[in-house]
């Protein structure tokens, strides 16, 4: 009886241990922030609807959120993020800004956007739809996050397979705030 406890006991441990080495632990250190291989940013351009993102003051409040991004003369992409204060009927907001890709050949997914002169964010596009159609947007940190569709609805299984992989990156798929969208 005794051996059949400590085995036990021994086996309990193992596998709590072992657990300990692959779960996602709370550090900045243990996300994966790995962009897509490829981008193709003629296809990515267009209108993205943020169909959930995780809370930060300069979007604090927003519904029916857009991302317009379009290419500029310089090169650049212009950005165009607009949304209503509190709900669909509320005041509209708008901001305009620039992107870059600082390395084209190396990391095309890995963007630079700025909103206020020559301070620039990270963008980093995560995952992506073959047909440019969802994306999955993070940050060189697990600060910001946001899934975007080009529908302003998205359908409830690809959101949850969404939150899976958004998961197993070690992200807190807790903060995720749903975004109100309008109807289509």
């Amino acid at each position: 009886m005794m051996k059949s406890l400590n085995i036990y006991l021994t086996l309990i441990t193992f596998i709590f241990i072992a657990n300990s080495f692959v779960s996602c632990k709370p550090s900045k250190t243990m996300i994966d922030n790995t962009v897509v291989k490829e981008l193709d940013i003629q296809k990515y351009l267009g209108t993205w609807y943020e169909i959930a993102r995780y809370d930060h003051s300069f979007e604090r409040g927003l519904v029916g959120v857009t991302a317009n991004y379009s290419m500029r003369e310089d090169g650049k992409i212009k950005v165009i993020n607009s949304g209503y204060k509190n709900s669909l009927k509320g005041e509209f907001s708008q901001s305009v800004g620039k992107a870059k890709i600082p390395d084209l050949n190396n990391y095309p997914a890995k963007l630079k956007v700025s909103f206020f002169l020559f301070f620039y964010g990270d963008y980093y596009v995560m995952e992506l739809d073959k047909n440019y159609q969802w994306a999955v947007i993070g940050s060189s940190s697990d600060k910001y996050l946001w899934i975007l569709n080009r529908k302003p609805q998205m359908e409830e299984k690809l959101y949850n397979e969404l939150l899976n992989k958004i998961q197993k990156r070690c992200y807190n798929i807790s903060k995720l705030i749903k975004v109100e969208q309008k109807e289509y």
